[in-house]
């Protein structure tokens, strides 16, 4: 009889999404349907500072709108950093998250503005590497997906 090995104990990685992927997927859908997270949403679908000064005077500091503003970015940083620390299937993430690439839309053109001040190279990194991962994969059916999907988001909200 042969000693047993570690290999007889461990699952081997597998690129499939499991049980526990979709119970995530889920869960982040369902934290999209709160109350207070749908209104700040919607408000999002009209936000369109193109710089840090519009950004600062469609959300003062303390407002309802800055309150929108961080609640949809950073759920959006948080479920990207899901993927991109490994804990999440990213195929599956990808085919469920396509409102991830919108926030993205709406809030890149201060992305470097607000790193700068913040001395913060890494704020919202997570969201732009999944961002940057969906526009990528939307390409890869036809290589002007993105191009149409972004003339798209700056058209909404005008």
């Amino acid at each position: 009889m042969r000693e047993p090995q570690l290999s007889d104990y461990t699952v081997p990685y597998t690129d499939k999404p499991t049980h526990h992927d979709v119970d995530v997927i889920l869960k982040l859908y369902e934290l999209r349907r709160e109350d207070r997270m749908r209104k700040a949403r919607g408000w999002l679908f009209g936000y369109k500072a193109s710089n840090a000064a519009e950004h600062q005077a469609a959300c003062p500091p303390g407002s309802d709108h800055d309150s929108y503003y961080r609640m949809v970015v950073s759920y959006w940083e948080m479920a990207a950093s899901f993927v991109t620390s490994g804990a999440l299937n990213k195929e599956l993430f990808l085919q469920n998250a396509g409102e991830l690439l919108f926030v993205w839309e709406k809030t890149k053109a201060n992305i470097a503005e607000t790193r700068k001040a913040m001395g913060n190279p890494k704020y919202l990194s997570n969201l732009e590497t999944m961002a940057q991962a969906m526009i990528d994969n939307m390409n890869s059916g036809n290589p002007k997906a993105y191009e149409a999907f972004s003339a798209r988001v700056k058209g909404m909200g005008a």
